[in-house]
């Protein structure tokens, strides 16, 4: 069949902003989606290991939220409704609070705070300077929380920090994550010793904030004792923890929180992607109420909650979360995915699995050869990218919900990429 896009994608190229990037990898035009796999126009299906960068875990057009949407709609049910009191809220709030909250015995706030995952943690980081008085925030080395000026200072990757050009990036100080340089280190002794230090130039901190798996960063994943030992350093020093869960939480690592094995108490987490259970714009930030200072008004925005995905949000809860149904079928998917992608590992000298659950990938040791697998992975059908501070770790993000027969098929054909990649790359080097 042919791949000849070039007369469909000449609008793109010619008046869509340089900034666009997925496209560049996946050169189609996609026309529809279902479960775990995506159309193009040509009438090509593709196995979807990408997922909206973690915001389709519960796949593309779930029946039941997609009904549900279309009732709200057709029904002329609120579409934007600022911060105003709306049923759809209320119903969201209500499961949120009865399949969530509840049941992990956490009382926190919900606060709506814009579109994406960047709205929430500048929300955050203006909490955490409010509530403490100070001002920096300490994040760690290969983070990413988003692309806004205060969410980028506490990014570390330089390609998109660059993008601030001379914007001033301050505020933070960034520390070594779990494992940064390598597993005989322990970083989080480190981070005790520059505190305990009143020479080291640190400065008190109003915040902590780091991500239980590192999404962008390359899967790197932050063990049990290290989160334990930052909530405690931060209780220590009367700063705040926040826990970044944007890319890892809503069941991606086989729990509905990331960070929920590790017993800590989070004053707050960012919350969006698959909040919205759709693909929906939405996102929040959970605050213990103790924190909860705002004024009326003191940090706000037009689209403050976005009732369209109360709707899919509510549906998403109702359905994957009242009981551990869900979650037990995630752990179960997540035991093929890393048998799968160890028999990747077997093939390439050096390589080793990295992350957790249904976030999971190989470090391939090079850029080069991980871009060069997800190119031929998706000539063959299969949707998937890279990460990692040099783009090394080819990442599988696929939906929770995909059958069984279909990660199975989607991992055999990442397999044989990785087997031409290698047997390419052996004969170039002969």
């Amino acid at each position: 069949m042919s791949t000849d896009t070039s007369a469909a994608t000449s609008i793109f190229t010619r008046r869509e902003s340089e900034a666009r990037s997925y496209c560049r990898s996946f050169d189609t035009v996609f026309t529809k989606a279902k479960g775990a796999e995506m159309t193009d126009a040509e009438g090509r299906t593709y196995i979807d290991f990408l997922a909206g960068c973690s915001s389709l875990n519960y796949g593309h057009n779930d029946p039941d939220m997609k009904e549900a949407l279309v009732d709200h709609i057709a029904g002329d049910g609120i579409a934007h409704g600022l911060d105003m009191y709306t049923t759809e809220k209320a119903r969201f709030l209500e499961a949120y609070e009865e399949k969530i909250l509840k049941p992990r015995g956490m009382d926190h706030k919900v606060m709506m705070t814009g579109p994406t995952g960047t709205n929430a943690v500048e929300a955050a980081m203006k909490l955490a300077r409010k509530v403490t008085g100070r001002r920096n925030v300490v994040s760690f080395t290969n983070g990413f929380h988003g692309m806004t000026m205060g969410a980028l200072s506490l990014t570390g990757n330089a390609g998109k920090r660059a993008g601030a050009g001379c914007g001033s990036l301050c505020g933070a100080t960034h520390m070594p994550f779990d494992g940064a340089f390598g597993a005989d280190v322990d970083t989080l002794h480190q981070m005790e010793l520059m505190f305990d230090n009143p020479s080291s130039g640190v400065d008190a901190p109003a915040a902590f904030i780091f991500e239980p798996v590192q999404g962008e960063g390359g899967l790197n994943a932050a063990s049990t004792e290290w989160m334990q030992g930052v909530a405690r350093l931060a209780k220590k020093l009367g700063a705040l923890l926040i826990v970044d869960d944007i890319q890892s939480g809503c069941g991606r690592t086989g729990t509905y929180f990331a960070f929920e094995d590790a017993g800590i108490e989070p004053d707050m987490i960012t919350q969006a992607k698959s909040l919205s259970g759709f693909g929906l714009p939405f996102a929040a930030l959970l605050i213990k109420p103790e924190h909860d200072i705002w004024k009326p008004a003191e940090h706000n925005g037009t689209f403050r909650g976005n009732t369209h995905a109360f709707v899919t949000g509510r549906v998403a809860l109702e359905k994957f979360w009242s009981d551990d149904t869900f979650q037990t079928e995630v752990q179960h998917k997540s035991a093929i995915l890393t048998a799968g992608l160890q028999a990747v590992a077997d093939v390439l000298p050096e390589a080793r699995l990295k992350g957790r659950g249904m976030m999971q990938g190989v470090d391939v040791g090079s850029g080069a050869l991980a871009g060069d697998i997800c190119a031929r992975a998706f000539e063959k059908g299969l949707i998937i990218e890279t990460s990692g501070a040099h783009d090394e770790v080819v990442k599988v993000l696929a939906p929770l919900t995909i059958p069984e027969e279909t990660l199975r098929k989607g991992l055999n054909i990442l397999l044989d990429a990785v087997r031409n990649a290698t047997q390419n790359t052996k004969i170039a080097a002969e």
